[in-house]
């Protein structure tokens, strides 16, 4: 399955598609924010400021774009000559995998001078997409309710998507990332066992979040050396770019007074937990150029 599970982890996945690919357009220089908010109903919207997806008609599938992109695998703009050169996720099938699994879907995206609408049902479009007010705006808000059906739980975990959200934040400087919870916990306090609980007025209100960070993955490894001792004050960071080759490659790093090192790499703004050769690559630079100056000096 694309999303990996059918309990909570593939849940939450179903939200990182879709504001990865609004963070693909942050990528390409288009959006510079993004707003989530888990509604009270229990669905999840996403809102971005970027160019909005293509509402003209596709040239094979005879149909509007934004009804291909949602529908069709690998119809993203992830793939062909004319995709993002720089992009996350599950590269093109995110989108329709996630109208798929929600027993309804909604986007609207202004582009092109106008509002357009559209509504989804198990991935079936249930009218043509619409073209309403005239806007000067650009942008696309999805909004989708997870099937029930399919999955184990349709609860969404504040604390697993914020910690999430503020990871892609640090990953790409200057984008914002808001996170808003519509829901009314059921949070209640009781000062003794058999007392009547008394609901706590600051739990229950809706809780929310925005993170941006202008240093990007410089502000990541200040934030983690927080609390371990940094052992110099600056952190070392430098990026590299080449557009002949459409590759780009960024470090931050700092020493603490810990005794375990904690080594974070990404591709294409995706967690590498298990490493790869551009962790291997930079651990064999660093330890070469480390030896070559403890023997120069």
């Amino acid at each position: 399955m694309y999303i990996g599970s059918t309990g909570e982890r593939g849940l939450h996945h179903l939200v990182y598609e879709v504001v990865d690919n609004s963070v693909d357009e942050a990528l390409a220089g288009h959006c510079s924010r993004i707003s989530v908010t888990i509604l009270a109903d229990g669905a999840v919207r996403v809102v971005d400021n970027g160019r909005g997806i293509p509402v003209d008609m596709h040239p094979i599938e005879k149909k509007p774009a934004v009804e291909v992109v949602l529908t069709v695998l690998h119809a993203g703009g992830k793939f062909g000559g004319g995709g993002y050169s720089v992009s996350g996720g599950l590269h093109g099938v995110g989108v329709s995998v996630v109208n798929a699994l929600s027993s309804r879907l909604d986007v609207e995206i202004c582009r092109d001078g106008y509002v357009w609408r559209q509504s989804y049902a198990d991935g079936v479009p249930q009218a043509p997409l619409e073209r309403g007010e005239p806007t000067d705006a650009t942008g696309t808000m999805v909004t989708f309710w997870a099937s029930a059906v399919t999955f184990e739980t349709t609860h969404y975990d504040f604390e697993t998507l914020s910690r999430r959200f503020q990871e892609m934040a640090f990953l790409n400087k200057g984008l914002t990332i808001d996170l808003a919870d519509e829901r009314t916990p059921a949070v209640t306090i009781s000062d003794e066992v058999g007392a009547d609980p008394v609901d706590d007025p600051e739990a229950l209100e809706p809780r929310s979040v925005s993170y941006c960070y202008d240093g990007g993955i410089a502000d990541f490894v200040t934030h983690l050396n927080s609390r371990k001792g940094p052992s110099h004050s600056s952190v070392i960071y430098f990026e590299f770019e080449d557009d002949e080759r459409g590759i780009s490659a960024e470090v931050a790093m700092q020493w603490n007074e810990s005794y375990a090192e904690s080594v974070y790499t990404f591709a294409n703004t995706i967690n590498t937990t298990e490493g790869g050769t551009h962790e291997e690559g930079f651990r064999s630079a660093l330890t070469t150029l480390v030896n070559k100056f403890a023997r120069d000096w």
